[in-house]
């Protein structure tokens, strides 16, 4: 990948303000690490598909900064999203004598990033992390706005707490051994902020969805620092989802009952939030926010991008189940983020017979 110079964008929340840095050849250098607090003992959380590609490398940059810096390689895969898996974290910290001081650096894609935060505001309620995204989709979305969490068996990151990284650093050159359907999983998220947020951004998609789709390093940084300044927009003013932040979910109602109702990890996240959208434009249209050829023109864009445009046939009361148990539902009422007009969002209801009209719409035989 071409070098990509270091851009900061700054998520504003008072003293726990952080900056999110964007750039190509960022997570060897030391120098980007200055602003994190020293302490005697940083611990890596990775995967194993990802500690043979960059851990060595991160360690290193590491390596001046604290005494000792240890890696923890997870299971790779949304399925280890768990309390299992969530325990190695803690086993490695209590094992190493880890103290309050302690530095967590999540180096992955979603799944760790999540895992690691939680981990990082659970062990002696409260411990520093540092968010190293790889993945598209961890870089736009999940490493910003301090969500933490991990999966249950019947819902989607029902299991977690707000709690802010650091810094949040994104390297671009890890993008380039992102195999290609993570990085539709992720032009998901990159997406989804055109519709809720800025038209003008998903024009600007939609002119270079061939460059993001073929990892042309400029369009990517661009996708790249866009997301993340709407989602510092966004996060700046409703941390803990009270209200707006509520509309970064777009889709992901749907996209979480997919994900539940498959088994996690039979879909990407990316993916299912992609269909997901699909759905939401649908009901957004029956609710009388947008008109058909804007759902059509969002649906060519999600598959373009290389995403399942057609949802899979769970049944349509195994999808009302699964929707009820997700974190918008208000004593048993489902609320979806729908589009009130292009470039806005709103959360609401929706009557279970026009969810079932969506269904039998979008869903495949």
């Amino acid at each position: 990948m071409s070098l990509i110079a270091p851009e900061s964008v700054e998520i504003r929340l008072g003293e726990r303000s952080y900056q999110i840095l964007i750039g190509s050849g960022l997570l060897g250098d030391a120098r980007h690490f200055a602003t994190v607090p020293a302490a005697a003992s940083a611990l890596i959380v990775t995967n194993t598909t990802v500690a043979p590609l960059y851990a060595a490398a991160l360690r290193s940059a590491l390596a001046g900064r604290y005494r000792e810096v240890h890696v923890l390689e997870l299971p790779d895969g949304e399925a280890h999203k768990d309390w299992p898996t969530l325990n190695l974290i803690f086993d490695a910290l209590l094992a190493r004598g880890a103290d309050r001081k302690t530095v967590l650096f999540a180096l992955g894609g979603g799944v760790v990033g999540d895992m690691t935060g939680f981990a990082a505001a659970s062990y002696m309620r409260g411990v520093p992390f540092v968010q190293v995204p790889t993945t598209l989709l961890a870089q736009v979305d999940s490493s910003v706005g301090g969500k933490t969490a991990i999966n249950h068996p019947l819902g989607k990151n029902m299991i977690g707490a707000f709690y802010q990284p650091q810094l949040v650093l994104c390297d671009l050159a890890t993008l380039a051994t992102l195999p290609p359907r993570e990085l539709s999983a992720g032009l998901a998220e990159v997406i989804k902020y055109g519709p809720i947020y800025d038209m003008d951004f998903l024009a600007w998609i939609e002119d270079h969805i061939d460059a993001l789709v073929g990892r042309e390093p400029a369009a990517l940084a661009h996708a790249v620092r866009r997301s993340c300044e709407i989602k510092a927009e966004v996060v700046g003013q409703d941390e803990r989802e009270a209200g707006l932040r509520a509309i970064l979910n777009f889709g992901h109602t749907f996209g979480h009952a997919i994900e539940s109702g498959l088994g996690y990890g039979e879909w990407l996240h990316g993916e299912a939030v992609g269909c997901g959208m699909v759905m939401a434009a649908h009901l957004s249209q029956r609710l009388g926010g947008i008109d058909a050829a804007f759902v059509e023109r969002l649906t060519a864009l999600v598959r373009r991008a290389g995403l399942p445009v057609v949802a899979p046939a769970l049944g349509a009361e195994r999808y009302l189940e699964l929707m009820r148990i997700d974190k918008k539902s208000e004593a048993g009422e489902i609320r979806f983020v729908v589009l009130d007009r292009p470039g806005s969002a709103v959360v609401r209801s929706a009557p279970d017979a026009m969810v079932r009209e969506v269904l039998a719409q979008c869903v495949g035989a």
